[in-house]
C-alpha cells in the first residue's frame, strides 16, 4: 500500500512593501494526521529571503538547502538563483524526483518553483501552494482591497479561512514577515 502524504497550505503575499509567506502545519498520512506543528515556512539568505514548501518534507529541505547555495552564488538574486535552481531540479537525475514544490519571495518578488521547470511570478502579488492553497488563494485575493490589512494580516486571515474548509490545513500558522 503506497502511502499518500497530503499536507500544506503555503501562502505569500505582498502588499504595501511588506511580503510576508505563511503556512500552517499539519502533515497527514492517508486519513491520519500525523503532526500538527510542522514548521514549513524558513528565512533564507540572512533573513532576506522567505520559503516555503509543500510536499515531502525531506525533499523540501533539499531544496532549502539547494536554493540557499543558489541565492549565495548569484549574490542573493532571488529570480536568478530560483532560474538556476529550476534548471537543475528539471536536468538533475536526482533532484527529478524530488516531490515538492517552493514558494520563494524577497521584497521584490514571489515565485512558485516546481520541479517541471516551472519559475512563476504572480500578476497579483499572491500565490499560494498545497492541498489548500486555492482556498487560501481566493481568500487572500478578496482580502487584498481592504486598505486597513497589511500582508502579514492578510496571510494569518486567509490560512485561518482556509483551515476552517481545508481538512489537510490546520490553524497552527507559521508566519515569516520582511
Amino acid at each position: 500500500m503506497d502511502a499518500v502524504i497530503r499536507s500544506t497550505t503555503i501562502l505569500a503575499v505582498r502588499k504595501g512593501g511588506q511580503v510576508c509567506v505563511g503556512g500552517d502545519g499539519q502533515v497527514t498520512l492517508q486519513n491520519m494526521v500525523v503532526k500538527g506543528g510542522a514548521r514549513k515556512v524558513r528565512r533564507l539568505h540572512e533573513g532576506k529571503v522567505l520559503a516555503g514548501f509543500a510536499g515531502a518534507s525531506a525533499d523540501a529541505l533539499a531544496l532549502f538547502e539547494k536554493l540557499e547555495a543558489k541565492l549565495q552564488e548569484h549574490g542573493g538574486n532571488l529570480m536568478r538563483a530560483s532560474v538556476e535552481l529550476a534548471k537543475d531540479w528539471r536536468t538533475d537525475r536526482i533532484l527529478r524526483r524530488l516531490e515538492a514544490m517552493l514558494l520563494a519571495a524577497d521584497k521584490e518578488s514571489i515565485l512558485l518553483l516546481s520541479g517541471n521547470g516551472d519559475v512563476i511570478e504572480p500578476d497579483s502579488g499572491v500565490m499560494a501552494i498545497g492541498s489548500g492553497g486555492g482556498y487560501a488563494l481566493a481568500a487572500a485575493k478578496a482580502l487584498m482591497d481592504r486598505d486597513d490589512l497589511s500582508a502579514e494580516q492578510i496571510v494569518r486571515k486567509a490560512l485561518e479561512i482556509t483551515s476552517e474548509i481545508c481538512i489537510y490545513t490546520n490553524d497552527k500558522i507559521i508566519l515569516e514577515t520582511i
